[in-house]
């Protein structure tokens, strides 16, 4: 699958997760997606920024429905 590809994919994802940020006034924002590594470079935005459970979000939900929708990607880090 190409490069494009992928990042539909994850673009699809992401506005899955999308309306639970956005309802505590946060949202996640596609950086970039590495196709050797499967690193996909997130923004978090809003009230996201700085929240004691950003990191929790980011690995607990955001990685990991990532991952479970594009088997291409192997981790989420935050930019």
């Amino acid at each position: 699958m190409d490069k494009k590809n992928i990042i539909d994919k994850i673009n699809i994802a992401l506005n899955k997760i999308r309306p639970m940020l956005q309802q505590d006034g946060g949202d996640v924002e596609l950086v970039d997606f590495e196709e050797k590594s499967g690193v996909v470079k997130v923004r978090l935005q809003g009230h996201c920024v700085g929240c004691p459970m950003a990191q929790m979000t980011l690995k607990q939900g955001i990685e990991d429905e990532l991952k479970q929708a594009v088997p291409e990607v192997k981790k989420v880090i935050s930019n």
